[in-house]
């Protein structure tokens, strides 16, 4: 996602016409239509404004993030294959508030589906701080695993809101969450270096300005 089209998804998250946002920055419509379209770029002391209106980093706006797959072990049509089933087990599983099944280790919670050939585990201990694997077979065989560890910082967090925001994964960002997600005074945003084959990352939730819940996480292919 590069710069113009993260511009307009945090504008609209945040409810703002495009003159109602010009006015914020002291800036014409025209100049932020011009931004969103990429046919120009804010200035530094823009970009600052633009950083501490939507609570995103200056790094975040500039650089572009995407899913980039790029398979070693596996051929690019089983890779893409893993991610589309990926996405399917995380709005059918914990997300999703569905498919727990029995724990398969002491005091674990764990969420199992299955589609064809393929299988996905995810098993976590823990509460307010917390420690999980998910993982995908296919036939039998592990071709996907992702290890996290994450902790609630504030009263206010809501599972709700963190399921809601998981459930937003896309083709771009298959790895946990969207990269941001907003709604009533929730935040969620996640980022991720690497690509499917090997990758670490880090999501976070805010309540209003305030940090609530962060979670690291890292995984990859299985050769």
């Amino acid at each position: 996602m590069n710069f113009s089209e993260k511009l307009k998804l945090l504008r609209k998250n945040k409810g703002f016409t495009q003159e109602e946002f010009a006015e914020l920055l002291n800036v014409t419509r025209i100049a932020v239509a011009k931004w969103e379209s990429g046919q120009t770029y804010p200035d530094i002391t823009n970009l600052i404004q633009i950083s501490n209106i939507m609570n995103v980093t200056i790094d975040y706006l500039v650089r572009d993030q995407e899913c980039a797959v790029s398979p070693t072990s596996l051929e690019r049509d089983n890779v893409q294959e893993i991610i589309a089933f990926r996405l399917e087990a995380n709005v059918n599983t914990y997300a999703a508030f569905m498919n727990e099944t029995d724990s398969t280790r002491l005091d674990s919670h764990d969420f199992r589906y299955e589609n064809g050939e393929y299988v996905y585990h995810d098993t976590y201990v823990g509460g307010e701080q917390f420690a999980g694997e998910e993982a995908i077979w296919k036939k039998g065989k592990a071709v996907y695993a992702m290890n996290y560890m994450g902790r609630v910082l504030g009263e206010n967090f809501s599972g709700n809101f963190l399921k809601e925001a998981l459930r937003k994964a896309d083709i771009q960002m298959p790895y946990r969450g969207p990269e941001y997600y907003h709604a009533g005074e929730y935040t969620y945003k996640c980022k991720v270096s690497g690509d499917f084959n090997w990758f670490q990352g880090h999501e976070e939730i805010y309540w209003m300005n305030e940090l609530i819940y962060e979670c690291y996480f890292h995984g990859g292919l299985l050769k």
